[in-house]
Parts: structure tokens; C-alpha cells; sequence
């Protein structure tokens, strides 16, 4: 069994001939396809070096790798033998990959990261690219507008449940969010992207530095037997009552950043804050006056 996004990259691929197609192009061509072809896109994208990047593309190459349904390569993406039997499988769309390919068949290097960044600006902001593509002064307009703004010294939290991991740190960069702070006990996921090392890199890829404050979490075992909003405010009192207050360190680091000019937003997994931890935190820097009354909650 795989992914309906996963035989996404297997159909676009034997569209495109079976490969192989350079991971730029191939990201380039992903995002184009994804946008113009799909009312929800099987995958979403940041802004990146090169312009539009998918972090879960990437994961889920390994996957089919491991599959024997892609070649391993780390130059390209190609198709196994066995990857175009399961490509051509009902179900996969294939006549209108063919269309869109064919659409854009001549587009390939700069001529494709261009038309990228024409098309769909704001994947443009954090390009090492632009000085050397010959984009009119109107795409380098568009793109300037999209470039999410500096924004204020302050204090935000976000959760990641029922987020992709380019979905949240789109939400953080148009946030204008600099650091993210996470305030788990244990930074471990299930999830995609979630797990600390995968975050922090994926941070680093888009500007955001990542810190780790361990002592703000609460133990995973406190948590199992959480089943109403009392349950939770129940746990939450206590640990603002006999556990915060002992964390003025922490408390302090993170009050220093905002200090230095920093934007700083907590994270943890409860999409909802009224069940994390996480506006507990936010609460206790408020008090201390190191953050505005009323965190934003992303």
C-alpha cells in the first residue's frame, strides 16, 4: 500500500517519462503540477533555497526507494521497473499528468525555476537564484510584495496537530515568527517532521532558529488519562502551581530573546492552547512582562 501523494510522484514521473529528472526540476515541476492541476494538492511547499521545496516529497521518495518503486539516486528521480507497473495503475489520473506534461516538456533549468517564481511568487522569497535568472522587473515586484514582513519583538504559540510540516512553517514565516521554541518534554513525533532533528533542520532551511527547553514540558504519563477540558485544567493548574515556578530559567532565556528583538513563538502538538501546556508558558512571561497581554495563538 502507498499514499494517494505518493502515487502523485509516480504517475507525474511516468508522465514525464519515467525519469530521470533532476530533484530541481522535478520539485519545480511537483509544484506546478500540484497548483494548477489538483483542487487539494497532494503536497505543499516552502520557500526554500531554490524556491519551492517539499520537505514530505523528499520523505516520501525514501519510502518508494525502500519500495523498490524508485531508483536510488540522489542526483534524480527515476522509476523502477516495478515503480511504472504501479504508476500505470487505475487510479492515477495519468491523462491529465500527460496534458500538464506536455504543457511543460521544454521547460527545464533556469526556464523552469523562472516560470516558478512568475507564477507563484512568494516560493521565490528565500531564493539564492534570482540574480542569475532574467526575470522582468514585474516578477521581481511580485516576489519582493509576497516576502513576509519583519515583524515585532513578541510573544506567539502554535501546535502542529493536524498540520503538514510546510503548512506550519509557512504559518510561522508569514508570522513573521524568528524563533521557535519547543517546549516539549520528550521532541518525539509520529508525525512527519515533528520529531526534533527534522524540525530543527527544516527550521534552519527557512531562517528559523530552533531552541529546545525541555524543563517547560510535562511528563507524558501526566497526560494519558486526558479526556475532558476539566481533565486538562486540572493538569494545567498544577503545574503552574508546583512545576512553573521553578523553571525561572527557562522563563528568563526566553524572556532575553524577545528582549534582543526576537519573535518568538511556543510550540508543542494540541492544535487548541486551552489544551497544551504551552499558554501556560505564555502566561507566566506575560506576568514577568516580558511578553504583551493576549499571546497570539497561530
Amino acid at each position: 500500500m502507498i499514499f494517494r501523494r505518493q502515487q502523485v510522484l509516480l504517475t507525474l514521473l511516468d508522465a514525464l517519462g519515467g525519469g530521470p529528472v533532476g530533484h530541481t526540476d522535478f520539485q519545480k515541476l511537483l509544484l506546478l503540477f500540484t497548483q494548477e492541476c489538483e483542487a487539494e494538492p497532494s503536497y505543499e511547499f516552502v520557500p526554500y533555497r531554490f524556491g519551492g521545496f517539499s520537505f514530505t516529497s523528499y520523505a516520501d521518495k525514501r519510502k518508494l526507494i525502500e519500495k523498490g518503486l524508485l531508483t536510488e539516486d540522489d542526483q534524480h528521480w527515476a522509476l523502477t521497473d516495478a515503480g511504472r507497473t504501479q504508476a500505470r495503475k487505475p487510479g492515477g489520473e495519468p491523462l491529465q499528468k500527460v496534458a500538464f506534461c506536455r504543457q511543460h516538456a521544454g521547460l527545464r533549468g533556469n526556464a523552469l525555476i523562472g516560470e516558478q517564481y512568475r507564477r507563484f511568487p512568494y516560493y521565490a522569497t528565500r531564493s539564492e537564484l534570482l540574480d542569475k535568472l532574467a526575470l522582468e522587473p514585474e516578477a521581481l515586484s511580485r516576489i519582493a510584495a509576497a516576502r513576509p514582513k519583519r515583524q515585532a519583538a513578541g510573544l506567539l504559540t502554535i501546535g502542529y496537530e493536524g498540520r503538514s510540516l510546510e503548512g506550519y512553517l509557512n504559518e510561522l514565516l508569514r508570522a513573521g515568527v524568528t524563533v521557535l521554541c519547543d517546549v516539549r518534554r520528550n521532541p518525539l513525533s509520529r508525525k512527519y517532521g515533528f520529531s526534533k532533528g527534522t524540525l530543527s533542520k527544516a527550521c534552519a532551511g527557512v531562517g528559523i532558529r530552533y531552541e529546545h527547553l525541555p524543563e517547560l514540558g510535562i511528563a507524558s504519563e501526566a497526560r494519558q488519562e486526558l479526556a475532558t477540558q476539566a481533565d486538562y485544567n486540572e493538569l494545567f493548574a498544577e503545574y503552574e502551581r508546583t512545576y512553573l515556578p521553578g523553571q525561572g530559567a527557562a522563563l528568563e532565556e526566553i524572556a532575553g530573546w524577545i528582549t534582543a528583538g526576537d519573535r518568538v513563538a511556543l510550540t508543542c502538538y494540541e492544535r487548541l492552547p486551552e489544551q497544551c501546556h504551552r499558554h501556560c508558558v505564555a502566561e507566566a512571561l506575560e506576568r514577568m512582562g516580558a511578553a504583551a497581554k493576549g499571546a497570539r495563538h497561530l
